[in-house]
C-alpha cells in the first residue's frame, strides 16, 4: 500500500457531503419541492478516500442556485398548495474535517463538521381569500441547519481504489416559523448513509469518482408533513494536468421512492420528485514539500427531465486548504 501515501491526497476526504446542499428552509425536498440534496452538487473529488496522513483539513464553499416551478404546477409550502414556485438560494457552508491518526494499512478514519449560512428569497402563487390567485414572497437569511458526520471509514482497496462510508446527519439547529414561505432551517432531522468510490488511472491524473447515498427525513411536527425516502447518486470525472489544472464534468441523478406523507401530499398524488443534471468541472491544486495544500473547484451543473422539484441551473466554488 505505499504506493497509495504518493497519490494525490489534497481535499481527498471529499467527505461526500462537503457540498451538500441543505437548500431553503421551507422550499425544500418534496415539501416546498427541493431538498437537501442539489442534482450533480453533492459529490466532490476523491469521494472514496480518506487520506492516510491524521491532522484538519477546512473547506470553504458557495454554491447559489435559482430554480422555479411553472404556474401551472402545484407544490405543497407553507401549510398550503401553490400554483408556481421560484426561489434564489444563495449557501455558504464552513467545514471542518478531523483525519484521525491510524497505523499504516487499508482502514483510515475520519470526523466532519459543516456550519452552513444561507439567504433564500422565494416567490410562490397562492389563493388569496376572494379566491383569486395572488404572488406572495418572502426572504430569509441565517445560520442554517447544522450538519456533521462523526465517524467516515475509508477502505483503500488497492493504490488506485478506494471506498468511504459514513452516516452524516442534518440536525434542525435553524430559526423556523411554519408561517413562512421562506425559513433558514427545515425543523426536521436528515440522516444520509453514504458511499463513495474513486478510482485513479494514468498514474493518478484521471479520476474517476461516484457517490450514492440515501436521504431520510424525520416529520415536520409543525406541518404534519414527512417528505419520503430519496435516493441520489452523483458521479465525477476529471482529468489533472502537471500544472495543476484540471477539468472534466459531473453528473447527478435524484430519485424519490416514498410519497410524502401529509394531507396536502394525498392532494397532490404524493408529490414524488425526480431530477438529472450534468455540467463541466474546473479545479486547481497546489502541493507543498511540507504537506500543505490548496484546492480551488468551480462546476455548473443543468437540470433536466425534472418532475415534483425546482428546475434550475445550480453552480458552485469551492476553496479546501490542509496544514
Amino acid at each position: 500500500m505505499n504506493g497509495f501515501y504518493s497519490l494525490p491526497a489534497r481535499g481527498a476526504l471529499a467527505l461526500t457531503g462537503l457540498l451538500a446542499i441543505a437548500v431553503a428552509g421551507r422550499v425544500h425536498a418534496t415539501e416546498g419541492a427541493l431538498g437537501r440534496s442539489i442534482t450533480g452538487m453533492q459529490i466532490t473529488p476523491y469521494a472514496g478516500i480518506i487520506p492516510p496522513d491524521p491532522g484538519f483539513q477546512w473547506s470553504l464553499s458557495y454554491v447559489g442556485y435559482d430554480g422555479k416551478i411553472s404556474g401551472s404546477r402545484s407544490a405543497p409550502i407553507a401549510g398550503r398548495i401553490s400554483l408556481g414556485l421560484e426561489a434564489d438560494v444563495s449557501l455558504i457552508a464552513a467545514t471542518g474535517v478531523y483525519i484521525w491518526p491510524t497505523k499504516t494499512g487499508r482502514w483510515n478514519f475520519a470526523s466532519m463538521l459543516t456550519v452552513p449560512y444561507i439567504k433564500a428569497d422565494v416567490d410562490a402563487g397562492l389563493q388569496g381569500p376572494l379566491g383569486n390567485q395572488i404572488r406572495v414572497s418572502d426572504s430569509a437569511s441565517n445560520l442554517f441547519d447544522v450538519y456533521f458526520a462523526p465517524f467516515i471509514a475509508g477502505y483503500h482497496i488497492s493504490e488506485v481504489e478506494h471506498v468511504s462510508m459514513g452516516l452524516y446527519v442534518y440536525a434542525p439547529t435553524a430559526k423556523y416559523n411554519p408561517d413562512n414561505l421562506a425559513n433558514p432551517g427545515m425543523n426536521v432531522w436528515t440522516l444520509s448513509p453514504s458511499v463513495g468510490y474513486t478510482h485513479l488511472f494514468q498514474k493518478g491524473t484521471l479520476e474517476f469518482s461516484a457517490l450514492g447515498a440515501f436521504d431520510w427525513y424525520s416529520r415536520n411536527d409543525d406541518t404534519d408533513y414527512k417528505n419520503g425516502l430519496v435516493l441520489r447518486a452523483d458521479a465525477l470525472l476529471v482529468k489533472r494536468t502537471a500544472s495543476g489544472w484540471g477539468f472534466g464534468a459531473a453528473a447527478g441523478w435524484i430519485q424519490q421512492v416514498q410519497d410524502d406523507d401529509s394531507d396536502l401530499a394525498d392532494q397532490l398524488d404524493g408529490f414524488k420528485g425526480r431530477s438529472f443534471g450534468v455540467g463541466p468541472v474546473l479545479t486547481y491544486g497546489k502541493k507543498w514539500s511540507g504537506g500543505e495544500h490548496l484546492d480551488i473547484s468551480f462546476r455548473y451543473i443543468s437540470e433536466f427531465s425534472v418532475r415534483n422539484r425546482f428546475e434550475g441551473d445550480p453552480w458552485s466554488v469551492a476553496i479546501s486548504a490542509g496544514f
